[in-house]
């Protein structure tokens, strides 16, 4: 079980608590957590991640253990501290202005 904290906004547009939980088969990829979230909640679908062209939406970022994981490819390992929900994947939106 993959433990993901989405922001409040998605949290409100799926109804669900702070937290979820999804199930990844294989190896644990952004796309694989993706993919569950998407799945599990599909009012979802397309906020995180564009759905053409797969990549993570401008504003969002993720951090696992206060690490900045926004940037890899999205078929590229997570931490396996993921796994058995020992550490948690933080779906953040960033706030830009002036």
């Amino acid at each position: 079980m993959i433990r993901v904290r989405l922001p409040e906004q998605l949290r409100t547009l799926a109804g669900v608590g702070k937290e979820v939980g999804v199930e990844v088969a294989g190896e644990i990829t952004l796309r694989g957590v993706i993919d569950a979230i998407e799945a599990s909640y599909p009012m979802l679908r397309g906020t995180i991640r564009d759905p053409a062209t797969g990549r993570r939406r401008p504003f969002i970022r993720f951090f696992v253990a206060e690490q900045d994981y926004s940037n890899l490819g999205p078929d590229d390992p997570l931490p396996t501290a993921l796994s058995g929900g020992r550490e948690v994947l933080m779906v953040v939106g960033a706030i830009a202005g002036g």
